[in-house]
């Protein structure tokens, strides 16, 4: 059987080169279709099934507005097929931008003829598609959990390769991704995977963290530097020196900062706050954010030389709803660790509720889903999950009925410190383990660091009136 194969490209004369030579290259005899534009491609892909499709990014421009507009459109109509995006080597934003609109990977032109056929390999053997292609190879093990990741789409299975080819570099990594689609995960994941994981990972939440202390936070502060620095104080980059410096919500960082981070991943020196000397620091920089760099840029919120410093091996972590056959596989491990927790005893989710779970489109991405499966774990006691208790436990989509809650009997009553002083006592023993610094014990906790300045705040104005 020959595969079929739509090949995208508005000269024909590189278009005819490139599908003769992939021809030879593969192990069966592709039946190559040619389009010269966007539009052209998708009145071909309504009209008929391809394998594969090869899409020229610099061909697509009468198909939508924006490059990844374009794309989307395409993977719609695909129905399944395997999608390659190619393009000029510095066009960097139109690939980032195919690759969130679900182009299973990008290659920089000039591409030959063996290397796509190579690539096209991998992709069919990870799609279950080997023998349409050409590819001769028995059928590849599935991994469900990577990392601390968990899933077993071709998405996921792309997504653990690209982190064990990345992990043992030492080039920056740009991780982006929808808010909840686990882009710390990625990062901590590149770390363990790396030559560094024996060295530290420190990771600080550039959008959490207040403006005028970003800076000290980031490369430590001398005592006497300003109010309230009492002590010498390593930064964060300091901390991670041999190992990894995570900049999560890079994006955020304010205008100023970006130029002394832009010297620091120059020259690998830094100078803490109210230091004139320079500090030799060797790390590993990771950073993420949800929002479009490029529109940053044109907002001239973030540095276009900055950008380019750190985009050096970009990751895309796709939504949920665009690797559904993930959705179950992700519930069940949730409703198992939770169940644990709760010492409850689930047995799985019946039909009509694993027909709600893999048709919402969940908007908070994987974190969502987390958040629900807890939630009804502790609302509930157990047996089988049905559709009404994930209804009654979805609350961002309804509202929540009020359930009546038994008061506990007398003689099972134990004294409970109020809920402030059980709180100031978690936080103030996170911060005493990381040394005094709160970024550390804020990421410990999973809260912000200026939710620490804030309640820290809070409990002095307490203790100040009695």
């Amino acid at each position: 059987m020959s595969g079929q194969l739509l090949l995208i490209d508005n000269d024909s004369t590189c278009a005819a080169a490139l599908g003769s030579a992939l021809s030879e290259a593969l192990l069966v005899t592709p039946q190559v279709c040619l389009a010269e534009t966007g539009r052209m491609a998708a009145e071909r892909l309504r009209n008929g099934r391809y394998d594969i499709i090869i899409a020229d990014l610099g061909s697509l421009a009468d198909l939508a507005p924006s490059i990844e507009d374009a794309m989307g459109r395409l993977v719609r109509l695909a129905e399944g097929a395997l999608v390659l995006a190619i393009a000029d080597s510095g066009s960097v934003s139109a690939a980032l931008g195919a690759m969130r609109a679900g182009a299973h990977d990008y290659l920089a032109k000039p591409v030959s003829g063996a290397a796509l056929a190579g690539r096209i390999g991998e992709l069919a053997q990870r799609h279950g598609r080997p023998r349409s292609l050409g590819v001769e190879t028995g059928p590849e093990p599935v991994m469900a959990d990577f990392a601390g990741f968990v899933g077993a789409s071709s998405a996921m299975q792309f997504l653990y390769e690209q982190i064990g080819r990345v992990s043992t570099s030492s080039a920056p990594v740009f991780i982006t991704g929808e808010s909840g689609t686990g882009k710390d995960v990625c990062a901590e994941a590149l770390h363990e995977k790396g030559p560094r994981q024996n060295k530290r990972f420190v990771a600080i939440n550039c959008a959490a963290i207040p403006r005028d202390l970003m800076e000290s936070e980031l490369f430590g502060v001398v005592r006497g530097a300003f109010t309230g620095a009492h002590d010498d104080r390593k930064g964060a980059a300091e901390l991670a020196d041999g190992g990894t410096l995570f900049l999560d919500e890079i994006g955020e960082m304010d205008l100023s900062l970006q130029s002394k981070l832009l010297r620091f991943l120059q020259t690998g020196m830094l100078s803490r706050v109210g230091e004139t000397a320079a500090r030799k620091v060797d790390v590993r920089v990771i950073c993420a954010t949800n929002r479009n760099p490029m529109q940053l840029i044109a907002e001239r919120k973030f540095r276009e030389d900055l950008f380019y410093r750190l985009h050096v091996l970009p990751i895309h972590l796709p939504p949920l709803r665009q690797r559904p056959s993930d959705i179950l596989v992700l519930s069940r491990h949730f409703l198992a660790r939770y169940a644990r927790e709760e010492h409850k005893s689930f047995t799985g989710f019946s039909a009509e509720a694993a027909q709600l779970l893999t048709a919402a489109d969940w908007p908070g991405n994987v974190r969502q889903l987390q958040n629900l499966i807890r939630r009804m774990v502790v609302m509930f006691d157990g047996g089988e999950i049905s559709a009404p208790m994930l209804s009654a436990a979805d609350i961002e989509s309804q509202p929540l009925a009020p359930v009546a809650v038994e008061a506990p009997r007398a003689e099972t009553r134990r004294t409970v410190l109020p809920m402030w002083q059980q709180e100031q006592r978690i936080i103030e023993d996170a911060i005493a383990v990381f040394g005094g610094n709160i970024s550390l014990a804020a990421a410990a906790l999973e809260i912000s660091p200026s939710t620490i300045y804030r309640k820290r705040q809070n409990w002095a104005d307490m203790a100040a009136t009695g």
